[in-house]
């Protein structure tokens, strides 16, 4: 996942072949559906703060965490892409705070999606100790230890940069784009990275692969809700799709390296924008687009907000 930045960066070094007409074109062809994609996410985050309802059930309160993260990620990755697009260096004290927020976020948004399987695992398989299990109270500390473990995997992978190249952080300036690999140059913060990245996947797959087989035999019992468990399942096989893609970003890399040796450079160009379109963007939209047209509660609240008619009176739907 901490391949982002420097993925941006590679699109844009063929990007700037093209001349000014052709970083204007690809500069808004990926601009527009990042503004898009922001709307929709901020509404939603709006959305979900503006009842009790969203406030006080944790599975909303878990979304909108989840929501902050992809967010802050999805502003982060386009800004870099429109600085690296055009050119534009910064100094070196504000690519590594804007590189460690975005490994922060990426990494929140991971684990976040774990504690979602956990939570639809609870409330399917053990319906009537749910509500003891599942507070507001012990959601909020699920969301401060997602936030607070991702900060120190983060604190920590900094550390070992500043005490291998602590006289590189005197440079004002940065020489080149602001990626990971401008900022994360000790192999052993890399070694660090890569085994934290395993980890998540481990820990993605085998959290849903547990929590999905939990599902299907107690859809198998008469006490178990089929249609709650159908829900469920499908639920966190969607989630499942946000864990690949989020960390699908850790081979983005690479496939550009592929691209650019086997297509010719105008061919490669477009191929590296879908991808940082599909790969980079639309994946940090996934959450809101999810809950906002398949749950009944979010559903219509969130269209009535899209549509901007924030006067409306609105009877909220029975929970």
């Amino acid at each position: 996942m901490s391949f982002i930045n420097g993925s941006e960066s590679n699109s844009t070094v063929a990007l700037q072949h093209q001349g000014v007409l052709g970083l204007v074109l690809f500069g808004t062809v990926t601009t527009l559906p990042c503004c898009v994609f922001l709307f929709i996410n901020l509404t939603m985050l709006f959305t979900l703060r503006s009842k009790a309802v969203f406030r006080e059930t944790s599975r909303y309160a878990l979304l909108f965490s989840l929501l902050c993260a992809d967010t802050v990620q999805l502003a982060h990755s386009q800004s870099m892409f429109l600085l690296s697009t055009f050119r534009v260096t910064l100094p070196y004290p504000v690519c590594a705070a804007l590189t460690v927020l975005n490994h922060l976020t990426l990494s929140v948004s991971v684990i976040t999606l774990v504690v979602m399987c956990l939570e639809r695992y609870v409330a399917v398989c053990f319906p009537f100790r749910h509500g003891a299990f599942i507070t507001a109270k012990t959601t909020g500390v699920a969301i401060c230890m997602v936030w607070c473990f991702s900060a120190i995997k983060d604190i920590t992978q900094l550390s070992l940069i500043l005490s291998f190249h602590f006289h590189n952080v005197k440079q004002v300036q940065m020489l080149d784009f602001c990626g990971r690999e401008s900022v994360f140059v000790d192999p052993v913060s890399e070694t660090f990275n890569r085994a934290f990245t395993y980890f998540l996947l481990v820990l993605g797959g085998v959290t849903v692969s547990f929590s999905y087989a939990g599902i299907i035999v107690a859809a198998r019992s008469a006490s178990t809700d089929a249609a709650s468990a159908g829900r469920a399942r499908r639920t966190l096989l969607l989630h499942l799709l946000q864990m690949g893609l989020t960390l699908s970003s850790t081979v983005h890399n690479a496939l550009l390296i592929v691209i650019s040796t086997k297509l010719d450079r105008v061919v490669a160009v477009r191929v590296q924008v879908v991808l940082y379109v599909c790969v980079i963007i639309l994946p940090k939209c996934l959450s809101s687009l999810i809950y906002g047209l398949r749950d009944r509660t979010i559903r219509p609240v969130l269209l009535l907000n899209l549509t901007c008619q924030w006067r409306r009176p609105f009877l909220s739907p029975a929970v």
